[in-house]
């Protein structure tokens, strides 16, 4: 749900203020020196601010988020692309547009024609990840229930027709919720402040502004939690916002329309292009020349100032900078991910089915390619990675080996890897068939999906020499090998899209999770080197190991539990609990997982009491146990839930190893 931050490099080198109440923007500073080319916070410039006689060009902001000159970017001018650039197109100044408000015609114009595509969309939870709340969209339990938080209390009820929900500890303050978020494993919920002790005169934030409020409902066990990953990265105890503080509150304020909607909801691309091309260049596939303001002045004249022409380029880029917290609600497709969010604006073949959707963006305000090399603007490979990495992109916490430790930025991962220069997202997932709760497709599946490009693993003999495990045993699996669950989903440690080898010296060295001791969760690191040595004559640095591994001989997985990573402790304790390792009698380990309930990191205990309910069958909550207590909250029920632990431990432990 975050939004990376902005890098804006202004040819003039001034500096935007910061943006109230909103990420840190991380402000590319650039100096062109005649030829050289400099590179600032990983913005890069190629020459001296573009304004080309006669057509007043002015090129205020130039994106290019994987730091590499050769990388595609985005270049965004105010008032025209330079006469040069669109000639180098070949583009005519009159072409077709597929990204303004009125190439658009809506999900309901696919219905007629797909069926099968949109009776799958309807159930999906891209369908649903925004929507208006109201009683076929709302799953949270509004009854009246109410959970002590903080030392505070949060109620959810209804009232005058709309959902609240109500923060109670010195003050008490009251939200009417007008948005959800999501509908499969969580709803978050979207509103603002409508009561308080605040002056009417003197609103704050909250009461201006809808955002992502605090406490969100955990749909599975049917609980109200609160929200994690929003506005800043997970804390620990001591330092995650207070809702009921109002310093905390405001200094955490996540503006919804600001920092989540662009991916939320499908607006058209041409306003994307406007007020968020930073995400946009994250994986966009060939350079693109933007005509902004044109565009602008076309399409929404009413986002602009008079004689805006003649604005300076620190404003024009501070205005820019202002057009992605406009709600969605006011200029979007639909609220929720609909067909054209990925097809681009489909009027025309809506009204005529012969002419095909494009899959690349073009407008009279946008040049791409070159005369020699044009843009092929079909279901391209490229074309189609870029419609999911528009929104499954961005920067994340990432482990040794560049993979992110949270989910959201997919085709980024799926980037660092280097599959993805033949597949595509859809070879994996359908976009028109609806998700579960879980993975469904099956491991044999899996691999026939490798296998068609790695055809000399087909036969089980070329298998077992590869994998040295028997063909069909998890050690034979693509996937549980080149890439393991080291990536925080929304309730359960998932897969990463990095797709890596085992041998990964980094994750090795660092001693972060690899893909052999998750399953082999009692074995030691000297015992996975040993054999990444023999089987694929692996190097590693002896030095680096004795640094980072306190006891080389011991369980790694114990040691992972051990860590001071966060993301290292989870992935630990989700893989003792995925395996139901055997050799759970040791005490050490034990007590180890055990104190995952403990863990500074909220998330992180979340984590823990889904695994040991899913493993040992054990509600803590029936021994006085919420994952987000305080530190001191928590002593009671964990010196309870130590004792009762052990004991299921005990009981599960196969009586032919006691």
């Amino acid at each position: 749900m975050t939004k990376g931050n902005h890098q804006w490099a202004l040819d003039n080198q001034s500096e935007l203020p910061p943006r109230h109440n909103r990420w840190p923007l991380a402000i590319g500073l650039i100096l062109v020196i005649g030829l050289a080319v400099v590179v600032i916070v990983g913005t890069f410039e190629f020459g001296p601010p573009e304004r080309t006689s006669g057509t007043g060009s002015r090129r205020l902001v130039f994106y290019n988020q994987s730091q590499t000159a050769n990388t595609p970017h985005i270049n965004v001018w105010w008032d025209d692309i330079p006469a040069r650039l669109r000639e180098a197109t070949g583009q005519p100044d009159n072409a077709s547009s597929n990204i303004h408000p009125g190439d658009y015609a809506g999900p309901e114009s696919c219905r007629e024609c797909h069926q099968k595509n949109y009776d799958g969309w309807s159930h999906h939870p891209h369908r649903w990840m925004n929507a208006l709340a109201d009683a076929s969209t709302v799953v949270g339990d509004f009854s009246g229930t109410s959970i002590s938080y903080l030392g505070g209390e949060a109620t959810f009820f209804e009232e005058n027709g709309e959902y609240r929900m109500r923060l109670e500890r010195e003050e008490s303050r009251t939200y009417a919720i007008h948005q959800t978020i999501g509908s499969r494993f969580f709803q978050y919920y979207i509103g603002k402040q409508v009561d308080g002790p605040e002056p009417a005169e003197q609103q704050t934030d909250p009461q201006r502004f809808d955002h992502v409020l605090p406490l969100g409902f955990w749909i599975e066990p049917g609980e109200w939690v609160p929200i994690v990953n929003v506005a800043q990265e997970e804390s620990p105890d001591g330092q995650r916002m207070d809702p009921f503080e109002v310093t905390s509150y405001q200094t955490n304020f996540c503006q919804y329309a600001d920092a989540c909607d662009q991916c939320h909801t499908t607006s058209p691309l041409g306003d994307l292009l406007s007020g968020n091309a930073n995400q946009l260049a994250r994986e966009v596939p060939v350079n693109i020349q933007w005509a902004v303001s044109n565009y602008l002045a076309e399409e929404r004249p009413n986002w602009l100032p008079p004689r805006h022409r003649s604005l300076p380029d620190d404003q024009a880029v501070e205005l820019l900078n202002s057009l992605d917290a406009i709600p969605a609600s006011e200029h979007a497709v639909t609220l929720g991910i609909s067909c054209e969010s990925c097809h681009l604006g489909c009027r025309e073949h809506a009204e005529d089915p012969k002419i095909l959707p494009a899959f690349f963006p073009h407008s009279p305000h946008l040049r791409s390619g070159s005369v020699d090399e044009p843009t092929d603007l079909g279901r391209t490979h490229d074309n189609v990675n870029w419609a999911c990495g528009r929104c499954h992109s961005g920067n994340r916490p990432q482990f040794a080996g560049g993979m992110s430790t949270w989910n959201s930025t997919e085709y980024s991962d799926a980037m660092r890897g280097s599959c993805y220069s033949q597949l595509k997202c859809t070879n994996c997932h359908n976009p028109h068939q609806a998700t579960g709760h879980k993975w469904s497709s099956t491991p044999a599946k899996d691999d026939a999906r490798c296998i068609q490009c790695h055809q000399q693993y087909a036969s089980d003999e070329s298998q077992v020499a590869h994998s040295h495990h028997q063909p069909g045993s998890e050690g034979s699996r693509c996937m549980n090998c080149h890439m393991p669950r080291i990536n925080e989903g929304l309730q359960d440690v998932v897969r990463t899209h990095t797709i890596f080898s085992p041998t990964n010296a980094d994750m090795i060295h660092a001693n972060h999770p690899n893909a052999c001791n998750q399953c082999h969760t009692d074995k030691s690191i000297n015992w996975t080197i040993g054999y990444l040595e023999k089987w694929f004559d692996s190097k590693f640095d002896d030095m680096k190991l004795q640094k980072q591994y306190a006891n080389r001989t011991q369980s790694a997985a114990l040691g992972w539990l051990q860590s001071e990573n966060e993301a290292v402790r989870k992935v630990a304790a989700d893989a003792l609990f995925r395996t139901k390792s055997k050799w759970d009698r040791d005490t050490t380990i034990q007590d180890a997982l055990i104190n995952a309930l403990d863990d500074p990191y909220l998330i992180n205990r979340q984590f823990a009491r889904r695994g040991f309910e899913g493993m040992l069958g054990v509600q803590l909550q029936d021994h006085g146990y919420r994952f987000y207590m305080t530190p001191g909250e928590r002593k009671k029920p964990m010196a309870e839930l130590r004792t009762a632990l052990r004991a299921a431990f005990a009981e599960t432990t196969p009586k032919n190893e006691e």
